[in-house]
Formats: C-alpha cells, sequence, structure tokens
C-alpha cells in the first residue's frame, strides 16, 4: 500500500503544475471564464469629488499580502480595493494638486506589497507612489516618476506591472503611435517646483524621480491593434524557478485578446475575448499566486450610466490540467509495480 500511495502522489504533484505547460508557458488555452461581478459606482469627497471608480474601470491589481484586489477608473478620481469576489472593502482619493496632470487619465495600477500602489497617468507618462489609507487622499506630486516628459495625449501608459524578484522591477506599456513596451527600474521623489502653465494635458513639474528604462522587444511582434494593459507573471507560485516565470501578459482592447509572451516578443498562447462581454473596453489585467486572471472593464457602451450599466470585474481560472507525457509515464510504470507484487504474492 505505501508504493500505491507513493504513485498516487506522484501523479497528483505531476498534474498539479500541468497548467505550466512544462515550465514554459501558462497555457492561456487551459482558461475559461469562471466568475463575473459588478462593481459599485462610489462618489467621492474633497479633491478629486465626484465618483471615485466611476464606470470606465481601467487598471487592476492583486495585493497578495492583503488578498485582495485594487482597481481605478479613468477619471482618475480615486482607488478602491475590492475583494476578488468584487465587493467594496475601501477607498482612497487622488489629490493632483501641483502634479500638472489636466485631464487625471489614470490608465495603470501597481501593487508593490505593504499597502504600497503605484498608479500612472496616460498622457504625461508620468507614475505615482502611495501608501493606500482607507477614506484618505494621496498627494501625488509627493511622490513620482516622469517615464518620458513627454505630453503624448491619448497615446500614452495603458499599464504598469511590478516584478518583486532581484529588488523589484517594473514593464511599463505604451498603447500606440508608437506601441511600446519598456522594463526597468522606478525610483520616486517629491516635485521641487510647480509645473509651467500650460494648456491642453498639462506639463510634468521639476523633480521627482528617476526612470532606468528600455525597450523590451518591438511590439508589432505581438500583432495587436492597441495595447491595454500588461502583467507580469513571476509572482504565480507554480511557475517559481521556470522559465515561464519571465513570461507577460499583455492585454489589447483593439484586438479584444489576452496573449502570454516571452521577453523576446514571441507569443506563447493567447485567450479570445471577443465574446466576453463584447460591449464592454476591458482595459486592465492582473493575476494572483494561484493563476487566477483577473480583468476590470468600462461598462456596457451601448448603455451606460442611463441604464446603470457599472463597471465589472472578470475571472479567468484555468481547467483542470490534463496529465503530461510524463504523468501517463508514472502511471505506468506504478502499475506494473504494483503487478509485479500482485505476482510475487501469489508466488
Amino acid at each position: 500500500m505505501k508504493l500505491k500511495h507513493l504513485i498516487l502522489a506522484l501523479v497528483a504533484l505531476q498534474a498539479s503544475s500541468g497548467f505550466a505547460q512544462a515550465g514554459n508557458s501558462i497555457n492561456l488555452a487551459n482558461y475559461q471564464v469562471s466568475a463575473g461581478y459588478a462593481l459599485d459606482i462610489l462618489a467621492g469627497a474633497g479633491a478629486g469629488a465626484g465618483q471615485i471608480s466611476g464606470l470606465e474601470a481601467s487598471a487592476v491589481t492583486y495585493a497578495r499580502d492583503r488578498g485582495t484586489l485594487f482597481f481605478v477608473g479613468d477619471e482618475g478620481t480615486g482607488v478602491v480595493e475590492i475583494s476578488r469576489t468584487g465587493q467594496t472593502l475601501g477607498k482612497m482619493s487622488f489629490d493632483w494638486t501641483g502634479s500638472g496632470s489636466k485631464k487625471h487619465d489614470t490608465e495603470g495600477l501597481a501593487y508593490l506589497g505593504g499597502g504600497v500602489l503605484v498608479v500612472s497617468e496616460e498622457r504625461l507618462q508620468d507614475v505615482y507612489k502611495f501608501s493606500f489609507a482607507n477614506g484618505g487622499s494621496a498627494l501625488l506630486k509627493n511622490s513620482f516618476v516622469s517615464i518620458a516628459n513627454d505630453v503624448v495625449g491619448n497615446n500614452g501608459i495603458e499599464g504598469i506591472s511590478y516584478d518583486a524578484r532581484n529588488g523589484g522591477s517594473f514593464v511599463t506599456i505604451k498603447q500606440q503611435t508608437p506601441q511600446n513596451i519598456l522594463a526597468g527600474s522606478l525610483t520616486f521623489a517629491a516635485a521641487t517646483g510647480n509645473p509651467p502653465s500650460t494648456s491642453g494635458d498639462g506639463s510634468t513639474p521639476p523633480g521627482g524621480g528617476v526612470a532606468s528604462m528600455s525597450s523590451l522587444f518591438d511590439p508589432t511582434l505581438m500583432g495587436l491593434g492597441t495595447l491595454s494593459d500588461v502583467q507580469t507573471l513571476s509572482s504565480v507560485d507554480a511557475l517559481l524557478g521556470s522559465a515561464a516565470a519571465d513570461n507577460l501578459l499583455v492585454l489589447s482592447l483593439g484586438s479584444r485578446k489576452l496573449v502570454e509572451v516571452n521577453r523576446q516578443g514571441q507569443v506563447l498562447s493567447s485567450f479570445d475575448l471577443g465574446n466576453v462581454l463584447p460591449n464592454n473596453g476591458i482595459e486592465g489585467v492582473t493575476i494572483d499566486e494561484l493563476g487566477n486572471i483577473y480583468l476590470v472593464a468600462e461598462q456596457d457602451q451601448t448603455g451606460g450610466a442611463a441604464l446603470g450599466v457599472k463597471s465589472q470585474l472578470i475571472v479567468l481560472s484555468a481547467m483542470a490540467p490534463v496529465p503530461e507525457p510524463a504523468t501517463y509515464g508514472l502511471m505506468a510504470l506504478g502499475l506494473g509495480l504494483l503487478g509485479l507484487r500482485a505476482r510475487r504474492r501469489q508466488a
């Protein structure tokens, strides 16, 4: 019986890591939509008064040490903490005073641990760091860095993700005209003065931290219409120590697709979002330590606020893995050994 138990344990262990596909891919073809939840529309107060999340959910991130998610809308009024089933747990306002931002177009969000987050502003290509305090307000100019010091309008940073390995690094993604995907380090510091007086989208104030970012690969290799968000896979427990831990999830609203790519730009797997809330703009992606993927989408664009339609949280989960060839080998070996033991007992 001990041998039988050992064989079953080996088979279970092999199957449990099956979604990693031999260590080089998470295999999005093995995923399915497992749940969907409507997100609350919340009223803000103080700086950025109005709807704090609004209808247009644009970025989401997972906080492992809290077991929760955070999301922002592209109204830029604040950040909301929710459960993994979409219930509101807390909220915090953004104070843009002295930041130079005119549009407050928040499109990227990443969690660094210990209650610390970073949020990116698309049009200025600036990133702001703050500590979450439920009911509080974050003065964003106190800790920021400019990625490019260039005002690019509605074609700038659409997503940011954090890789905690090796001291921490970031990946950012630029929507279009041109598309770009950058990786490297960011340090944050306070503004040392007020931004110049400008019209339009605004301008970055002097001071701030230092961005040491460089292009990973030519984004056109992915063949995506636009780039909407990015998520590193280094935090997935089953991928620890494998090549897949270096891979990225890239979300495209324009192509209605989620793809997995390595850091050379090779597409390894994909998930078609064409039939997933087809009237909602899906703009944010994150993943938890178990490999569950979370997407956020804007309200139904055919109805909008007039019909009370809300932003959505969509959950993608891996289906039960099919045993790999190695598993069948273990099973055959185990059955053979059990048969041999039975024959010896009969002799």
